[in-house]
């Protein structure tokens, strides 16, 4: 069968403090993939807590932006490249990121959960001395704060991001058992005009599932959720569009026979 998603719409390059990957080498394996379009989406997680690896989720825009607008012209050929941010966010940073998006053009923005009341899911810490459903229903709840404080973006990623990082993963987390504070999340984004994406970094955690699960982008279409895009959250050349074909699998038995990218902060609807 052939590709159905041609635009992978969550990656990382060296931009972004996780990622060691040259801009250039995303593009050229994006072109050799036969995608049609990519976004960028590098991290910018202002009052990120200190840690063990001392990483710093800083970026310095206008570089990173000059360095696309160089790759976009010398590729504009072969490969559509769209510029975006992965924002990190924290109810204390609204005006922050309100201020950013008015002096910003960007093509895409998503906002997610990475940072919970000081504490980052990716590290163990985040996790001891408690249930692991408790730090589950804490990340959820952290989502509608920030959701309360800011709800600029224009899709939240990764909803259930925290699974990948649990003890346990997902064998003990399911759409059923956290469905009242999932459905209030999902109502709120779509009231809000915010869309969820697809993230099929579950996929090559070895949840096999996207993130968020397939019960929860099923859930968004029953309750009216339109936007949706698909990204890989690669941060290396091989994981971009990562099991893209289960992906629109995903979609199709969700209710989605299409799938949305951006351009200048508007939604386009392209069929599957």
């Amino acid at each position: 069968m052939a590709q159905q998603i041609l635009w992978d719409c969550h990656m990382h390059s060296s931009f972004s403090a996780d990622s060691s990957t040259p801009m250039e080498e995303m593009v050229k394996k994006a072109i050799s993939l036969g995608l049609e379009g990519i976004c960028f989406t590098e991290h910018l997680d202002p009052d990120y807590p200190k840690t063990p690896d001392s990483i710093e989720f800083s970026l310095d825009i206008p570089v990173y932006h000059e360095k696309l607008l160089s790759l976009k012209d010398r590729y504009r050929k072969h490969l559509n490249i769209r510029f975006g941010i992965e924002l990190g966010l924290q109810p204390h940073l609204d005006h922050y990121f309100h201020n950013l998006l008015k002096e910003m053009s960007f093509d895409f923005v998503i906002g997610s959960s990475h940072v919970v009341h000081g504490y980052d899911p990716y590290y163990p810490e985040y996790f001891e001395n408690r249930r692991e459903s408790a730090a589950y229903m804490e990340y959820f709840e952290s989502i509608l704060e920030n959701i309360a404080f800011f709800s600029e973006m224009d899709v939240y990623g990764h909803i259930d991001y925290v699974v990948r990082y649990g003890p346990n993963q997902n064998r003990e987390y399911s759409y059923g058992r956290y469905q009242d504070i999932l459905d209030e999340i999902l109502r709120r984004l779509i009231s809000k005009g915010v869309g969820i994406e697809l993230n099929t970094g579950g996929y090559h955690y070895g949840l096999g599932e996207p993130n968020p699960c397939t019960a929860v982008i099923r859930r968004y279409r029953q309750l009216g959720g339109e936007i949706i895009t698909i990204g890989a959250d690669a941060h290396m050349p091989d994981k971009i569009a990562y099991n893209f074909d289960r992906a629109a699998a995903v979609l199709q038995e969700c209710g989605f026979n299409y799938y949305t990218v951006f351009h200048d902060r508007k939604p386009e609807f392209l069929k599957l």
